[in-house]
Protein backbone atom coordinates (compact mmCIF):
# COMPACT_ATOMS: atom_id res chain seq x y z
CA UNK A 1 0.00 0.00 0.00
CA UNK A 2 2.53 2.19 0.46
CA UNK A 3 4.26 1.55 -2.90
CA UNK A 4 0.85 2.66 -4.49
CA UNK A 5 0.67 5.84 -2.03
CA UNK A 6 4.29 7.04 -3.37
CA UNK A 7 3.01 6.39 -7.32
CA UNK A 8 0.00 8.61 -6.52
CA UNK A 9 1.93 11.33 -4.86
CA UNK A 10 4.82 11.54 -7.16
CA UNK A 11 1.76 11.54 -9.99
CA UNK A 12 0.57 14.37 -7.99
CA UNK A 13 3.68 16.38 -7.74
CA UNK A 14 4.11 16.10 -11.57
CA UNK A 15 0.74 17.41 -12.24
CA UNK A 16 1.34 20.05 -9.91
CA UNK A 17 4.81 20.95 -11.83
CA UNK A 18 2.36 21.57 -14.88
CA UNK A 19 -1.11 23.34 -13.61
CA UNK A 20 -2.37 23.24 -16.61
CA UNK A 21 -2.94 19.18 -16.83
CA UNK A 22 -4.52 19.78 -12.91
CA UNK A 23 -8.29 20.00 -14.48
CA UNK A 24 -9.90 17.73 -16.68
CA UNK A 25 -13.87 17.99 -16.94
CA UNK A 26 -14.27 19.90 -13.73
CA UNK A 27 -12.01 17.37 -11.80
CA UNK A 28 -8.98 18.63 -9.82
CA UNK A 29 -6.65 15.21 -10.36
CA UNK A 30 -4.30 15.85 -8.07
CA UNK A 31 -6.82 17.19 -5.32
CA UNK A 32 -8.67 14.21 -6.11
CA UNK A 33 -5.68 12.07 -5.64
CA UNK A 34 -4.22 13.34 -2.49
CA UNK A 35 -8.02 12.22 -1.06
CA UNK A 36 -7.30 8.89 -1.98
CA UNK A 37 -3.70 9.21 0.10
CA UNK A 38 -5.77 9.91 3.00
CA UNK A 39 -8.27 7.19 2.25
CA UNK A 40 -5.19 5.08 1.69
CA UNK A 41 -3.62 5.39 4.74
CA UNK A 42 -7.04 5.03 6.51
CA UNK A 43 -7.49 1.90 4.94
CA UNK A 44 -4.11 0.53 5.79
CA UNK A 45 -5.03 1.59 9.59
CA UNK A 46 -8.28 -0.57 9.42
CA UNK A 47 -6.02 -3.80 7.78
CA UNK A 48 -3.59 -3.44 10.45
CA UNK A 49 -5.49 -3.51 12.99
CA UNK A 50 -9.07 -5.26 11.96
CA UNK A 51 -10.34 -6.02 15.24
CA UNK A 52 -9.11 -2.68 16.82
CA UNK A 53 -11.81 -0.30 15.16
CA UNK A 54 -14.30 1.02 17.31
CA UNK A 55 -17.25 1.03 14.81
CA UNK A 56 -17.27 -0.87 11.04
CA UNK A 57 -15.17 1.47 8.50
CA UNK A 58 -16.80 1.95 5.43
CA UNK A 59 -15.63 3.04 2.47
CA UNK A 60 -18.01 4.24 -0.11
CA UNK A 61 -17.31 4.00 -4.02
CA UNK A 62 -19.77 5.60 -4.78
CA UNK A 63 -17.67 9.20 -5.10
CA UNK A 64 -15.35 7.53 -7.21
CA UNK A 65 -18.04 6.06 -9.31
CA UNK A 66 -19.40 9.80 -10.00
CA UNK A 67 -15.32 10.74 -10.74
CA UNK A 68 -14.99 7.91 -13.47
CA UNK A 69 -18.43 8.93 -15.21
CA UNK A 70 -17.22 12.80 -15.50
CA UNK A 71 -14.05 12.03 -16.06
CA UNK A 72 -15.46 9.39 -19.25
CA UNK A 73 -17.76 11.69 -20.30
CA UNK A 74 -15.16 14.15 -21.49
CA UNK A 75 -12.76 11.23 -23.18
CA UNK A 76 -12.84 9.67 -26.31
CA UNK A 77 -14.68 6.17 -26.29
CA UNK A 78 -11.96 3.31 -25.67
CA UNK A 79 -12.15 1.09 -29.63
CA UNK A 80 -8.68 -0.75 -28.34
CA UNK A 81 -6.06 -1.54 -25.74
CA UNK A 82 -4.16 0.63 -24.64
CA UNK A 83 -0.50 0.56 -23.12
CA UNK A 84 0.24 2.57 -19.93
CA UNK A 85 2.80 5.54 -21.22
CA UNK A 86 2.12 9.04 -22.63
CA UNK A 87 2.56 12.10 -19.96
CA UNK A 88 5.06 10.92 -16.99
CA UNK A 89 2.02 12.00 -14.72
CA UNK A 90 -0.30 9.43 -16.80
CA UNK A 91 2.79 7.06 -16.96
CA UNK A 92 2.62 6.96 -12.81
CA UNK A 93 -0.85 6.73 -12.76
CA UNK A 94 -0.83 3.24 -14.78
CA UNK A 95 1.78 2.12 -12.26
CA UNK A 96 -0.05 2.91 -9.15
CA UNK A 97 -2.95 1.63 -11.02
CA UNK A 98 -1.27 -2.02 -10.97
CA UNK A 99 0.03 -1.77 -7.54
CA UNK A 100 -3.80 -0.71 -6.36
CA UNK A 101 -5.09 -3.99 -8.05
CA UNK A 102 -1.97 -6.25 -6.50
CA UNK A 103 -3.41 -4.09 -2.87
CA UNK A 104 -7.01 -5.38 -3.85
CA UNK A 105 -5.76 -9.24 -4.22
CA UNK A 106 -3.76 -8.89 -1.49
CA UNK A 107 -6.94 -7.26 0.83
CA UNK A 108 -9.11 -10.26 -1.14
CA UNK A 109 -6.62 -12.89 0.28
CA UNK A 110 -7.07 -10.93 4.17
CA UNK A 111 -10.57 -11.25 4.49
CA UNK A 112 -10.35 -15.53 4.25
CA UNK A 113 -8.14 -14.65 7.65
CA UNK A 114 -9.32 -11.73 9.27
CA UNK A 115 -12.39 -9.26 9.12
CA UNK A 116 -11.43 -6.98 5.98
CA UNK A 117 -15.18 -4.78 5.57
CA UNK A 118 -16.30 -5.81 1.55
CA UNK A 119 -16.67 -2.28 1.49
CA UNK A 120 -12.92 -1.67 0.96
CA UNK A 121 -11.99 -4.81 -1.35
CA UNK A 122 -14.86 -2.97 -3.72
CA UNK A 123 -13.38 0.64 -2.97
CA UNK A 124 -9.54 -0.77 -4.05
CA UNK A 125 -11.51 -2.27 -7.43
CA UNK A 126 -13.18 1.29 -7.94
CA UNK A 127 -9.57 3.08 -7.36
CA UNK A 128 -7.91 0.72 -9.87
CA UNK A 129 -10.56 2.07 -12.22
CA UNK A 130 -10.11 5.63 -11.37
CA UNK A 131 -6.90 6.01 -12.11
CA UNK A 132 -7.12 4.02 -15.21
CA UNK A 133 -9.61 7.02 -16.08
CA UNK A 134 -7.42 9.91 -14.54
CA UNK A 135 -4.42 8.52 -16.53
CA UNK A 136 -6.45 8.95 -19.84
CA UNK A 137 -8.02 12.33 -18.69
CA UNK A 138 -4.10 13.13 -17.77
CA UNK A 139 -2.89 12.27 -21.19
CA UNK A 140 -5.73 14.28 -23.34
CA UNK A 141 -5.21 17.48 -20.90
CA UNK A 142 -1.81 17.33 -21.98
CA UNK A 143 -2.82 16.69 -25.60
CA UNK A 144 -1.00 13.20 -25.91
CA UNK A 145 -4.14 10.96 -26.38
CA UNK A 146 -4.13 7.55 -25.64
CA UNK A 147 -1.02 4.88 -26.54
CA UNK A 148 -2.83 2.61 -28.14
CA UNK A 149 -1.73 -1.15 -28.61
CA UNK A 150 -0.93 -2.44 -32.16
CA UNK A 151 -1.14 -6.40 -32.17
CA UNK A 152 1.26 -7.34 -33.91
CA UNK A 153 0.17 -8.85 -37.57
CA UNK A 154 3.13 -10.06 -38.89
CA UNK A 155 6.83 -9.65 -37.65
CA UNK A 156 7.92 -6.29 -37.18
CA UNK A 157 11.26 -4.95 -38.50
CA UNK A 158 13.05 -5.93 -35.28
CA UNK A 159 11.92 -9.49 -35.96
CA UNK A 160 9.70 -11.85 -33.87
CA UNK A 161 10.13 -10.10 -30.01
Amino acid sequence: MDELNSFLGVAVALLNEEPGLTDYAGVDIPVVLEELQNRLFDLGAVLANPVQSAEPASFPAQGMEKLIDTLEQELEPLRSFILPGGHPAAAHLHVARAASRRVERLAVALAATEPVPASAVAWLNRLSDFLFVAARAVNAAAGRGDVLWHPQEAPGPGGDI
